[in-house]
Parts: structure tokens; C-alpha cells; sequence
């Protein structure tokens, strides 16, 4: 009986506006998976800069092409960051498969790849620019724009509403779940080994189960992150927007969790 007055009391505030306000971050969408239920929701459908949230996207298109992911692409000048002149581990020069390419665009969210995988699109990036659209507008995120492959433009802006359905898109390419929810891969870049590590922090770590990944941060989107987790045999979703910090972000993280466990422990 107590443990059932405890539940209904998470239900409870769960559901409820002055709970949700007490998580830090701005934007918040956590779904239970199986039904599709909301299990919280903060300012969901408030459109704000997504950063590098966009770089799922950049892969399904990339994954949609069918272009040969062992065809080499080489980092251009082209690739480098003149929006926030962000610091990259990708010379000028660097050759890569395209696989490699994607595989360290998602983990270790490198602009460089983005942009290279975008320039080497079938028909270039214009046409990388239009199956963006198209394939926004077959998912129904009518609140999303993306104008470049990277997230480093403040122009690319969505929802935690609309992410959700990206994010929901993503879960079903088993190459985007294997690259965002390994932890760490080394590559040889100009006869050199470097070792890329994912941005969370949580992948790999002992407890957590990892399905889905992808964080972000620019100073206009502040720190954000698209997440699908397992717990107790079950999968749940989470988008979080526009958290002051890393810091702030894992503390709603943990918080969320915390409700998942609460709602799906038998």
C-alpha cells in the first residue's frame, strides 16, 4: 500500500506544470516508449536552436542515400567552422571513409565530418539541403528547420516535440543506434591513431543502458541532448533543451531516470 501511495504521488507530480518546472532545463519531452504515453513534458513546443541534435538527421539522409559508406571523403576547407570557429581533431585533408565519416559525426560530434558528409552528398549540398525538407516534411516536424548538416547555425531550430519524432525516426537505423551508443573508437588520420569519445558521458558508464545518443551545445541552444534508454526492460525517450550546463543537463537526467524507475519498476 505504501509503495502504491508512492507511486500515485510521482504520477501525481509528474504530470503536473509545477513539477515539471522543477527541472533546470528549458525544454523537456521524456515518452514512454511502448505506449507512446508522455511521462513529462516542459515548454515541449517552444522552437529554440537545436546545435548538434541536427547531426541525426545529417545521418539518416546520409544513411537514406545509399551512398557507399567505404568510399573515402576528404575534409576541405570548406569544412572548416567560420560560425563558431569550434576546434576540430579533422585536418584539412583528412581522408576518411564515409562510414568513418558518420561514425565519429554522431559520436564525437565533429563539424568537419558533418560538413563533409553534406558536401559529398548525391547531387551536393543543395540537394543534402532538400532531402532535409523532404524528409522533415515526411516526419511531420512542421516546427523544424535545418539550413546546414552541422548544428552550428543558430537558423537550425525545432521542438522537443518535433525532436521527439526525429528522435523516434533514428532509433530505427541499426547503424545510428550502434555509433551513438558505442563509447569510444580509434581511426587512423594522417598516419596517426586518434581515439574519438562520445559526448555523454553516460555511455558506457556501469547501470546505464544506452539504446540512442546525440548531445549538443552552441550558446544559443545551450547544452541539449536526444537520449533513449533501457529500464526494466523497457524503453523510454528523452529530449532535453537548452540546459545551462553539462552539469545541469545530468542532473535532469539523473532526475528523469529516477521517474522512469519509479514508473516502470513491476
Amino acid at each position: 500500500m505504501m509503495r502504491l501511495r508512492y507511486l500515485v504521488w510521482i504520477f501525481f507530480f509528474c504530470a503536473s506544470s509545477a513539477y515539471a518546472k522543477s527541472f533546470d532545463s528549458e525544454h523537456i519531452l521524456v515518452v514512454d516508449d511502448a505506449s507512446g504515453k508522455v511521462i513529462l513534458e516542459k515548454n515541449a513546443n517552444n522552437i529554440t536552436p537545436i546545435a548538434s541534435l541536427t547531426k541525426l538527421m545529417t545521418a539518416m539522409l546520409v544513411i537514406d542515400s545509399h551512398a557507399a559508406m567505404d568510399e573515402k571523403i576528404t575534409v576541405e576547407e570548406a569544412d572548416v567552422d567560420k560560425v563558431k570557429h569550434s576546434s576540430s581533431r579533422l585536418p584539412v585533408g583528412s581522408t576518411l571513409t564515409r562510414g568513418e565519416m558518420l561514425q565519429i559525426a554522431l559520436m564525437s560530434s565533429e563539424n568537419r565530418a558533418a560538413s563533409a558528409l553534406a558536401r559529398h552528398y548525391p547531387g551536393g549540398y543543395p540537394a543534402f539541403v532538400a532531402a532535409a525538407a523532404a524528409k522533415m516534411k515526411a516526419l511531420g516536424m512542421t516546427q523544424t528547420v535545418i539550413v546546414e548538416p552541422t548544428g552550428l547555425s543558430p537558423q537550425n531550430v525545432s521542438t522537443a516535440a518535433d525532436l521527439m519524432k526525429l528522435a523516434k525516426a533514428a532509433s530505427q537505423y541499426k547503424l545510428i543506434r550502434e555509433v551513438t551508443s558505442d563509447e569510444a573508437e580509434q581511426l587512423h588520420v594522417r598516419r596517426r591513431d586518434i581515439e574519438f569519445h562520445n559526448t555523454n558521458s553516460l555511455v558506457g558508464k556501469n547501470g546505464w543502458k544506452i539504446l540512442l545518443s546525440k548531445t549538443g551545445f552552441t550558446n544559443e541552444a545551450g547544452s541539449c541532448l536526444i537520449m533513449q534508454i533501457l529500464i526494466a526492460k523497457k524503453k523510454a525517450t528523452m529530449v532535453i533543451l537548452k540546459a545551462r550546463a553539462k552539469s545541469t543537463r545530468l542532473r535532469d537526467i539523473v532526475n528523469i531516470r529516477r521517474l522512469l524507475e519509479a514508473r516502470f519498476d513491476d
